[in-house]
Formats: structure tokens, C-alpha cells, sequence
């Protein structure tokens, strides 16, 4: 039985204008023109027995899903997704089976692509480092909403999971929440890759979902002594504030904030001590620029936001023997010497910051541009989350129900 979902397809014309109206307007999304389209699909095929069919009732929009459709992701990407996929990897839905509301962990890995012996990321837990996600049974795909077998969650007909990947949503968690939980495993990983201890100085950069995000994990898991955050807007940086951040201030001003806090000088641009951690939630030339100005010598840079290509001057990091790491997805983490993983923790996060109040804004998917125009602006906009809503009946709420309105 066909259904609805917004397809994106490998059609080159149509790419480029999008990255051209991207390029003018800062954003191609909206302008008719960019290589996604709603249209009739077929639900995916479950590739076998350990497999179950998921039907999405909210589906986040994320930043690379806007760099995917502006035509401005990485093309170290394109060998390992395949095409038409349906986008959608922040996902909370129900089983088809069963009707037990789930959120899906996204990443295809050797377990999920039949892959024995398992590589060795996938044998350690750490889905997330995965060495052979364009092999095995599926077509290549980073993730569930970047591969054409399996679909993705901007659809209203259903996408298929492993069932490693699928995990029972409790009941207090209310959809809003629940949708929030795989951006929040993203910042529990890089909360635990940036190796916090209780006197450091970390300053994150970047207050959207991921930032937010993080600073309430960094809150949560492992709180620094003190935790600074760079906010554009001002609903940011009340939220940043309330999540758990002691200082927040505008971006233009966190060094300052930084050289206060650590006692530092400035030469060349460059704190001469600054922040034990850095955390870039943003991802761009500018941001990883200032964070490798901002961070003390030895200190750590992780970067969480999905870069892309960026021309920034090493000279500090060689000079003053920085530690750039990358934090992508997730899998399992060590957490005061106990492996958990990363779902199981980013639950907890969830539920006790109250993240799916960052839910700012529902559309359906037949207004997909309006909502990804919304997602692209949602800073100055006042927004935080704009997800798709793609259930018609009555949502489960939880004992912590939604103050949302009805859809934007």
C-alpha cells in the first residue's frame, strides 16, 4: 500500500539549484527548486526476521538534514548513502506489531547490515564508529533516513528498524520528549568524549538543539566547575541558563567571558590559557576558529556540530598541542566505570531537564517547506525543535503532557 513521504532524489540539476538558491537567499529550502519532493512510495521491505516496521508520529529536522537538501553537506557523504532515500533519523513512532511507542537509534551497523565477525567499533558498542556502513545486506547508509532500504521518518507510512535499534519509550515521557532523545545521545557522547572533570572550565558554542542539548547533558552527567555557553538569541540563553549553564553570554563575547574566568592573557588572537574543554556545536570556520582561540594549551576541542569542508589556521593547535575530537552518534558509553548505553543515559537526560519543552514548532508534511524554513531560521525565529507531526490520531502524552499547541 503506497504512502506518503518527501523523497530525496540524486538529481544533479535540481541539487545545484538548490546549493545556488542556498547560496543568495541562505537557504534553498522553500524555493521549489532543491531535489526533495512529497510524493507516493512504497513502504520499504523488512529485511528480514529481526526487523519491524516503525510508524513515525514525530520526526525532528536536524542540521545535516538542512545541509542535505541546501546542497551543502560534505561530499565525503556521498559514497556511503544511497539514493532516493527519505530523510528523518530523529525519530519516535510505534511498532507495527506490537503498538509500543519506540525511538529509534538510526545508525546502520554491522549488526544491523548482518555483518559477521562485527568490525571493531561495533564489537566495543560504539555503533557510531562503524567501519563498514556501505557493505553487508543494505544499501549504504550512515543511517536510517540516509539509506533507500529502509526509508526514513519523514513519511506517514512507516520505516523498518532492527529491532538493535529500536527502544521502548517509557511511559512518562511524552512524545515531545521522546523525539528529543536521539539528538540528546548525540550530546551524551560528546559529553563523554570531552573527558570533563569537576574543576574544569568547558564553554560550549552554539545554542540551538545541539548546544542546548549538550549543556544539559554536561549538566546532568558530568558538571564541570564551570560551564560557559555562547547564545545568539535571547530564548536561548534563558534556556541555556536553565539547563544548566553558569555563564551565558553572546557568542561575540565567550572568549572574554573565557579569559575572565581562566586568568588569561590574549596574543595574536589567543588566550594564552583559556577553557580546559571546548565543545563546537556549530561546526563552521568561524566557530572552530574561536573555539582553537579559546581552548588552554593541552586543552580539548570536541567538535559535535557536523562540519564541513573549513579552511581555519592550525598554527595554535600545533603550537600549543590542542586535542581536536570528533563525537558522532553514539552506542555505548563508560560513565563513572559502568558501560551503559548512550539511548539508556540521553532517557534519563530527557526526562530530567525536561528537553521536549525544546519542541517549539509541528507541521505536517505536506507543508515541508514552510518547515524547513522554519527549521533553518529557527534561531531568530524564536525556535528551538521543529519537528514533522505524521500520526492523525490522538498522541500518547504520558504523564507529562505537551503544552504545545495544535500543529504550526
Amino acid at each position: 500500500m503506497a504512502m506518503k513521504g518527501l523523497v530525496f532524489e540524486r538529481n544533479l540539476a535540481r541539487f545545484a539549484a538548490s546549493r545556488v538558491a542556498s547560496a543568495f537567499s541562505g537557504s534553498g529550502r522553500g524555493a521549489g527548486v532543491g531535489p526533495l519532493h512529497l510524493t507516493d512510495v512504497d513502504p520499504p521491505e523488512l529485511p528480514g526476521p529481526q526487523w519491524h516496521r516503525v510508524h513515525p508520529l514525530l520526526a525532528g529536522i536536524c542540521g545535516s538534514d538542512l545541509s542535505t537538501v541546501d546542497g551543502r553537506s560534505s561530499r565525503y557523504f556521498e559514497d556511503v548513502v544511497s539514493f532516493p532515500f527519505i530523510p528523518g533519523h530523529e525519530v519516535v513512532g510505534t511498532l507495527d506489531d506490537t503498538d509500543t511507542r519506540v525511538v529509534i537509534e538510526p545508525v546502520l551497523g554491522c549488526v544491523a547490515r548482518g555483518i559477521v565477525p562485527r568490525c571493531g567499533a561495533c564489537a566495543e558498542g560504539r555503533t557510531g564508529g562503524c567501519e563498514r556502513v556501505a557493505f553487508g545486506h543494505l544499501a549504504p547508509g550512515l543511517q536510517i533516513g540516509f539509506c533507500t532500504d529502509t526509508g526514513g521518518g519523514w513519511s506517514n507510512g512507516g520505516l523498518v528498524a532492527h529491532e538493535a535499534q529500536v527502544h521502548p519509550v517509557p511511559d512518562p515521557l511524552s512524545d515531545d520528549d521522546a523525539v528529543m532523545v536521539e539528538p540528546t545521545a548525540c550530546a551524551v557522547h560528546a559529553a563523554v568524549a570531552a573527558g570533563v572533570d569537576t574543576g574544569h572550565t568547558v564553554a560550549v558554542l552554539g545554542a540551538g538543539t545541539l548546544g542546548l542539548c549538550t549543556v544539559a547533558a554536561l549538566a546532568h552527567i558530568s558538571p564541570p566547575g564551570t560551564l560557559l555557553v555562547g547564545a545568539k538569541y535571547a530564548h536561548q540563553r534563558r534556556l541555556a541558563e536553565e539547563l544548566g549553564a553558569d555563564v551565558v553570554v553572546d557568542p561575540d563575547q565567550l572568549a572574554r567571558a573565557v579569559r575572565t574566568r581562566s586568568r588569561s592573557l590574549e596574543a595574536s588572537g589567543t588566550l594564552t590559557g583559556g577553557a580546559d574543554v571546548v565543545v563546537d556545536c556549530v561546526g563552521s570556520d568561524e566557530s572552530l576558529t574561536q573555539a582553537l582561540s579559546m581552548v588552554r594549551p593541552r586543552g580539548t576541542v570536541v567538535l559535535v556540530g557536523m562540519p564541513g569542508r573549513v579552511s581555519v589556521d592550525l598554527a595554535s593547535l600545533w603550537h600549543r598541542e590542542v586535542a581536536v575530537v570528533g563525537a558522532y552518534a553514539y552506542g555505548t558509553e563508560n560513565v563513572g566505570g559502568l558501560l551503559r548505553r548512550t539511548f539508556d543515559i540521553a532517557m534519563e537526560v530527557v526526562a530530567a531537564k525536561g528537553l521536549g519543552s525544546l519542541v517549539s514548532a509541528r507541521y505536517p508534511l505536506d507543508r515541508f517547506e514552510e518547515a524547513l524554513a522554519h527549521a533553518g531560521a529557527a534561531g531568530r525565529r524564536g525556535a528551538v525543535k521543529v519537528v514533522f507531526d505524521l500520526h492523525a490520531r490522538e498522541r500518547h502524552r504520558g504523564t507529562r503532557p505537551s503544552t504545545k499547541g495544535p500543529v504550526s
